[in-house]
């Protein structure tokens, strides 16, 4: 299937809290899935309110990517293009339950 023609891979939602807007962005796969964290058997659920159900393609998710002051990654696609982009260096994703994962703040000086 050539690349154009592949359904998207991404979910996201943009949030706005006063000033920020948060980029809430996950692997579409990982939508509703408990992942395991610590070693005591807790789970966090990768839920559809956070970061929402629009599938979206490569060009909206680095839109989004540009807008956000706060960016929420998880999943290896989003990081992946997050990391080509320039937005994550390499190495620079830490991991939740296994899965790559990433936050990504603005800092503006005064």
């Amino acid at each position: 299937m050539a690349p154009e023609a592949r359904p998207p891979t991404i979910v996201m939602r943009l949030h706005r809290v006063r000033a920020e807007v948060v980029l809430a962005a996950c692997d579409a796969e990982l939508l509703e899935r408990e992942i395991p964290v610590g070693s005591r058997g807790r789970c966090v659920k990768v839920s559809a309110q956070f970061y929402g159900e629009r599938r979206v393609g490569r060009e909206e998710f680095v839109w989004a990517l540009r807008k956000a002051t706060i960016a929420n990654l998880l999943g290896v696609e989003v990081c992946r293009v997050a990391q080509e982009e320039g937005y994550i260096r390499e190495g620079g994703c830490g991991t939740l339950g296994g899965i790559p994962h990433a936050e990504i703040f603005t800092m503006v000086g005064s």
